[in-house]
């Protein structure tokens, strides 16, 4: 994540968080990553409606899923403090 372009909206205007799509593979990354940002949402309460609809989707997540987690990750990238 560290060569990643940062983005300035947590989550993408246009994508609809739906159940459709490919199922992940290994869902327990989706979880552990959606975990840390849940608990991240003490100190950066800007990213707390993003983090609550992905958690949303914690027993099947979808690939699109976990590209909106990774999308979060780097809101963060380009927000550190």
């Amino acid at each position: 994540m560290s060569t990643s372009k940062p983005v300035f909206l947590p989550m993408d205007p246009n994508s609809s968080m739906t159940q459709e799509g490919n199922l992940m593979y290994e869902p327990d990354k989706y979880r552990r990553l959606v975990g840390k940002l849940i608990y991240l949402t003490i100190a950066r309460p800007d990213i707390i409606y993003t983090v609550q609809a992905l958690s949303q989707y914690m027993h099947s997540p979808t690939t699109a899923h976990f590209h909106a987690t990774i999308r979060v990750l780097r809101y963060l990238k380009q927000s550190p403090g």
